[in-house]
């Protein structure tokens, strides 16, 4: 069973930076196309980023050009985002989710492909 757990949250004013992390445990963490999508109070889930297998193709929302880029360390099961010039818009529950797509090298921006997601951490970006 695949386990995805988010950390790296918090409080930071804007302006700021975090830098997310997600850890895949359960299964070989290089089979998984990984996304991030966020969810602000009342809104929907939305796309943030994706990363394909090998971290050479990305997929980002207009919204975060700029201003976030997502890595992978296959080595250590995790992908990252990196989180600068946050804005309060920004404000969100963060999630990571794996696609099960070995050698794959298409991200995703849909929520319906991906097959495992985390737990979430809360961002919060003060003005």
């Amino acid at each position: 069973q695949v386990q995805l757990v988010e950390s790296g949250g918090g409080l930071v004013q804007a302006g700021g930076s975090l830098r997310l992390s997600c850890a895949l445990s359960g299964r070989t963490f290089s089979s998984y196309v990984m996304g991030w999508f966020r969810q602000a109070p009342g809104k929907e889930r939305t796309f943030v980023y994706s990363i394909t297998w090998s971290g050479s193709n990305t997929y980002y929302a207009d919204s975060v050009k700029g201003r976030f880029t997502i890595s992978r360390d296959n080595a250590k099961n995790t992908v990252y985002l990196q989180m600068n010039s946050l804005k309060p818009e920004d404000t969100a529950v963060y999630y990571c989710a794996a696609k099960y797509a070995p050698n794959s090298e298409r991200p995703s921006d849909r929520p319906g492909e991906y097959d495992y997601w985390g737990q979430g951490t809360q961002v919060t970006v003060s003005s």
